[in-house]
């Protein structure tokens, strides 16, 4: 039997870029990350005479879902999640443990949420990134 090649999520990073293809400036801590996915529309084409009664669709329009993660929160003058928040739109990397493939895409930052203070509770963050346009997976050098 084969042995798997199933990888752990440690040694991922996050990086924001002023340009596509980067370079790519770390985005803090990255505690948890859902990577922007790939998603279709469909349309609706059913018609009267539609065959047994069913639907009929038709592939729509392709969509990167959203990205989302959490990130221990160093509140900062010069923060690079909120500097991409007030920019409207910037270049995003996810660079998988393996470090030879990663995740790029453009996009814009939609929400930025730190978390709740308590006296015994780690500073956090909340970021949500909508990709405009087509996620691709890369190599790196």
């Amino acid at each position: 039997m084969p042995e798997t090649k199933a990888q752990i999520g440690l040694g991922a990073q996050f990086g924001i870029g002023a340009a596509a293809g980067g370079p790519y400036v770390g985005a803090a801590e990255v505690t948890r990350v859902t990577p922007a996915g790939w998603t279709r529309n469909t349309v609706d084409a059913t018609h009267l005479e539609s065959p047994d009664a069913y639907a009929e669709f038709i592939a729509g329009l392709k969509t990167g879902s959203d990205c989302t993660f959490d990130v221990n929160w160093v509140p900062a003058v010069s923060d690079p999640l909120l500097a991409a928040f007030e920019a409207g739109e910037g270049y995003f990397q996810l660079t998988f443990p393996s470090g030879t493939v990663a995740l790029q895409f453009k996009g814009i930052v939609t929400a930025f949420a730190p978390g709740e203070i308590s006296p015994e509770g780690k500073l956090s963050a909340s970021v949500t990134i909508k990709p405009s346009g087509k996620p691709v997976i890369v190599a790196v050098p």
